[in-house]
């Protein structure tokens, strides 16, 4: 009985120490959640004022032509996958990768129809375990990312689609909309196609051409909304993290509970056998 309580015990105090670790990750990720979701709130105004510069000329009497603008045959599809470095943040890079094999699987035949680009550690070790092979990589990204610190993989996938490597870009990333809530998303970013802008238009004057400007502003267009999703990742990491680990406090909490009940139980059984024995001892001398 003595033995059945010291492991008892000990796993109470494993428990409660379970329970610190994952009370201040919550904590941690609550802290570093509010400075994401600012960031990728910020980053949003940028994003629709070049999507309506570049709208404009895009849509000014169909004169304006760009590669990044126009449809072509599918013979090569690239995928942009982004994930987080750590774990410990519940279905958030499963989710994620669950979206993109999904994709390979349905829509190629073989690994010479696509090429993946990867940020972050998580998605590269679970791409490479399963023997597919990666164009380029970021990973050790900071908890509150640079547009330098992704810009080379940003420009590298955009260049690709620009040079006729790939005929499609999709992104993959979990679309942030509270610390509960984030959805996986697939979403075609190459060719752009028929761009709409939700502001209002506005009349601009371009020098030293429409075509020259449309030719810088596309591609930097591209890669914002690419940062623009590292930040939505970000947001949506540090949510996630904080849900499953508030989640494993509440059952940490509930085990500790438990056991201590039945740490009570068998400390009272030993206690009423020890009162047992020595009446009966006394009886027995009688």
């Amino acid at each position: 009985m003595a033995k059945g309580m010291r492991e008892i015990k000990r796993q109470i105090k494993s428990k409660q120490n379970t329970k610190q670790i994952t009370k201040a990750m919550e904590m941690v990720a609550a802290s570093k959640l509010r400075r994401a979701q600012e960031a990728a709130v910020a980053a949003r105004p940028y994003t629709d004022k070049i999507l309506e510069v570049v709208s404009g000329i895009a849509s000014s009497g169909g004169s304006v032509k760009h590669p990044m603008l126009q449809t072509r045959e599918v013979k090569r599809t690239a995928y942009l996958v982004i994930t987080s470095d750590r774990g410990l943040a519940g279905g958030y890079n499963v989710n994620v990768l669950r979206k993109v094999t999904t994709a390979l699987r349905e829509n190629h035949k073989s690994a010479s129809e696509y090429a993946i680009y990867v940020v972050g550690r998580k998605g590269r070790d679970f791409l490479s375990r399963r023997g597919i092979a990666i164009a380029e990589e970021v990973t050790g990204l900071s908890d509150s990312p640079k547009f330098s610190d992704i810009k080379q993989v940003a420009a590298s996938a955009v260049r690709g689609f620009e040079e006729g490597a790939f005929d499609e870009l999709y992104i993959v990333y979990n679309q942030f909309h509270n610390a509960i809530t984030q959805t996986p998303v697939l979403k075609k970013l190459l060719p752009l196609g028929e761009i709409k802008s939700t502001g209002e238009k506005a009349d601009y004057e371009y020098e030293p051409s429409p075509e020259e400007v449309l030719n810088v502003l596309l591609p930097k267009y591209a890669e914002t909304v690419i940062y623009s999703a590292i930040l939505e990742g970000k947001a949506s990491e540090f949510g996630a993290r904080m849900t499953a680990m508030g989640n494993a406090t509440k059952n940490a909490t509930k085990m500790i509970a438990g056991l201590t009940l039945t740490y009570n139980r068998a400390r009272q059984a030993a206690i009423t056998q020890e009162i047992a024995e020595i009446v009966g001892g006394a009886n027995a001398q009688q």
